[in-house]
């Protein structure tokens, strides 16, 4: 869920209405969403983000990030400090805002050795274990599905289980109640093999959205992904979101500074007329 898609590949999503947690506090969303790893790039998570925004203009929607990539279901079980940090983390913005989804996404880890045999079993536990702690037993979750390019390359060449992980997620679908299973069909991934890339990353989000706001699975990809994304990617920036991009230019050292007092002073008197 943490997402190793390269940034470079993508455009990058910028919207003063999608805001993420980061030190206990709701910040305006950039990539990577999370930081589990100095190699942390782009996920589903954004995406999901992004269409929501789409379909609610005048609202806020907040990410709260917790995955860590990499890790392995029985990582996620009730005492572990994963699930831990995720309830934690959850509950601090339940403080003042409304969970009204959880995104998962897990399992290439878990797509050898047999670890499929109790996968369903763990799964559950996770997902059981979430709604409890978090006092929300009808909470949507959202999970998707392993990608069918595992087994075939690079370090992907050791999940050549993860069609038996796919239908042991397909049983816990169909055994809980508001759960909804995404299709990874279709999607690609970075030259290592394992991890999903950027521009697939951003479908898979699409189709996270689609299977929450119709309360329903997604089983094939969506007909218009490549339609939203375009819509996604070509959104007006306005002059928070300009002012914001300026500032990181000059704290990244990539402008002087009286480049940027030119640039903020255009965009004041364009803001003016």
């Amino acid at each position: 869920m943490a997402g190793r898609g390269f940034i470079k590949d993508v455009t990058p999503i910028y919207n003063k209405n999608i805001r993420m947690l980061r030190n206990g506090r709701w910040q305006m969303m950039t990539e990577p969403i999370h930081f589990d790893r100095e190699v942390s790039g782009i996920g589903p998570a954004a995406s999901f983000a992004a269409a929501w925004q789409l379909d609610h203009v005048d609202e806020e929607i907040g990410l709260i990030p917790c995955a860590e990539g990499g890790s392995s279901i029985s990582e996620w079980g009730t005492d572990q400090k994963l699930m831990r940090h995720a309830i934690s983390e959850a509950r601090f913005a339940m403080e003042d805002s409304e969970l009204i989804g959880i995104l998962w996404h897990q399992g290439e880890n878990d797509s050898l050795n047999e670890h499929y045999k109790n996968y369903d079993h763990e799964l559950m536990g996770v997902f059981s274990n979430l709604r409890t702690a978090l006092g929300l037993p009808e909470v949507p979750i959202i999970f998707g599905k392993l990608p069918e390019f595992l087994g075939k390359k690079g370090f992907g060449t050791s999940a050549i289980e993860f069609e038996q992980i796919n239908q042991a997620m397909q049983k816990v679908n169909r055994q809980l109640n508001n759960t909804y299973l995404v299709s990874a069909e279709d999607l690609d991934s970075n030259p290592d093999g394992i991890h999903i890339n950027a521009r697939s990353q951003r479908r898979f989000g699409l189709r996270y959205y689609a299977a929450f706001k119709n309360k329903s699975n997604i089983d094939h990809p969506l007909n218009d992904e490549h339609d939203q994304l375009d819509r996604i990617d070509h959104q007006p920036q306005d002059r928070d979101i300009k002012t914001y991009l300026l500032s990181r230019e000059l704290v990244l050292g990539k402008v002087s500074y009286p480049t940027f007092m030119d640039k903020i002073e255009k965009l004041m008197h364009e803001s003016l007329n």
